[in-house]
C-alpha cells in the first residue's frame, strides 16, 4: 500500500477542562511545542509518509484551530475541518467521518506527542493477501499508571491483536496502545455498533475495536512508539516544552524578533516570536508564549507566561 492511498484524521475536539487556564483560549491540540502547535508535528509526520490528504476533527474553540492551520499548504496537505458539536467519546468522533473517509486512515489523537520509530511499518503490514485490516501503535510501558489511564493489548506470537482492555487496573501485559491507529473503512462497521459505556458514558474507541476482532478482522500491534507525552494539566505543556529542548540538544529556543533587556538571561527556556523581556532578569526552564512583554522584576523559573495568564511552578519557588 503507497501511502498516497491513506488518509490522515486527527482528533481535536476537546474541551481540555483539565488545562485551565489555557484552555479557555486554546485549543489543546495547537498549544505550542517547540515553537509550533503540537498537532503541527502530526501533520508533518503524515506528509512525510505521503498522506496528501488530513480530516482534522474540531470542537471547543474549533475556529483558532482552523485559523493556525488554515487549508493545509504550509504542511503541503489538504485539510478537511469536520465539527463534532458533542464531544463522546473517540469512537464517536470517528462515526462522524464515515461519509469523508475513502480509504484506508491513520487515525491521530491530537493532544497527544509522538515521538517515532518507522511508523511506515504500520501500512506495510496491510499490504498483500493476509494483510491486517488494522494496526495500532503500541510500546512496553513500564510506569503502570501509564496503563492504567490508556489501554493495553493482548497479542499472540505473531503480533495478532485479540484483545483490548481500557484503563485496566490489573494488566496482564505491558504493551500499552498510543493513541494512533490505522484502520481499513470496514472499521465503520464495528464503529456503527459501539455501545455507550456505563462507566464514563461515551463511545469508546477499545470497544469498537474489539467487536472489529470479534467479527473476524485482523488486528495487528506495531511497536513504533518510542514515547507519548501526554498535555493533561497545565505544567505539562512546560515540561513537554523542555523536553523537546533537551530532544534536541538546544540550549534555548529564541524566536523572532525577541528583545532582551541588557543583563537579563536565558536558560533552558523558549521564547517565542515577538517576546520582550523589559527588565535584567534571569529565565530559566521557562516557556514564553508569543508578543508577551515580561515586565517582573525578579527571576523566573518553571514558568509559562502568556498574554493571559501566567502558571509558575510554586513547588520550585518560582
Amino acid at each position: 500500500m503507497s501511502s498516497p492511498q491513506l488518509m490522515g484524521v486527527i482528533l481535536a475536539a476537546g474541551k481540555g477542562t483539565r488545562m485551565r487556564p489555557f484552555s479557555e483560549h486554546y485549543p489543546k491540540p495547537i498549544l505550542p511545542l517547540g515553537g509550533k502547535p503540537l498537532i503541527a508535528h502530526q501533520l508533518e509526520i503524515l506528509a512525510s509518509l505521503g498522506v496528501e490528504h488530513v480530516i482534522v476533527v474540531i470542537g471547543h474553540l474549533g475556529h483558532e484551530v482552523v485559523r493556525e492551520l488554515g487549508d493545509g499548504e504550509k504542511f503541503g496537505l489538504r485539510l478537511t475541518y469536520v465539527e463534532q458539536t458533542e464531544t463522546l467519546g473517540i469512537a464517536h468522533a470517528v462515526y462522524r467521518l464515515e461519509k469523508y473517509v475513502d480509504r484506508p486512515f491513520f487515525l491521530f489523537l491530537g493532544d497527544i506527542y509522538f515521538e517515532i520509530d518507522n511508523l511506515a511499518t504500520m501500512p506495510a503490514r496491510m499490504m498483500g493477501p493476509g494483510g491486517a485490516d488494522g494496526v495500532l501503535a503500541v510500546k512496553r510501558e513500564k510506569d503502570p499508571e501509564k496503563i492504567r489511564r490508556n489501554f493495553v493489548v493482548l497479542t499472540d506470537a505473531n503480533g495478532r491483536v485479540h484483545r483490548v482492555v481500557e484503563k485496566p487496573r490489573y494488566a496482564k501485559t505491558d504493551l500499552k496502545g498510543c493513541g494512533i491507529y490505522l484502520f481499513d473503512q470496514s472499521f465503520f462497521d464495528a464503529v456503527r455498533r459501539t455501545p455507550r459505556t456505563a462507566m464514563r458514558d461515551e463511545y469508546e474507541i477499545t470497544d469498537a475495536i474489539q467487536i472489529y476482532i470479534e467479527d473476524g478482522y485482523r488486528v495487528e500491534a506495531a511497536e513504533v512508539v518510542q514515547d507519548d507525552l501526554n498535555l493533561s494539566y497545565p505544567l505539562d505543556l512546560l515540561d513537554l516544552n523542555l523536553h523537546w529542548l533537551d530532544k534536541h540538544g538546544a540550549r534555548n529556543m529564541i524566536g523572532r524578533g525577541v528583545q532582551l533587556a541588557s543583563g537579563a538571561r536565558v536558560e533552558r527556556s523558549l521564547l517565542m516570536d515577538g517576546v520582550v523581556i523589559e527588565k535584567p532578569i534571569e529565565l530559566r526552564d521557562c516557556l514564553v508564549f508569543p508578543n508577551v512583554r515580561v515586565r517582573h522584576d525578579r527571576d523566573l523559573r518553571r514558568a509559562i507566561l502568556t498574554n493571559e495568564t501566567e502558571i509558575i511552578d510554586t513547588e520550585t519557588g518560582g
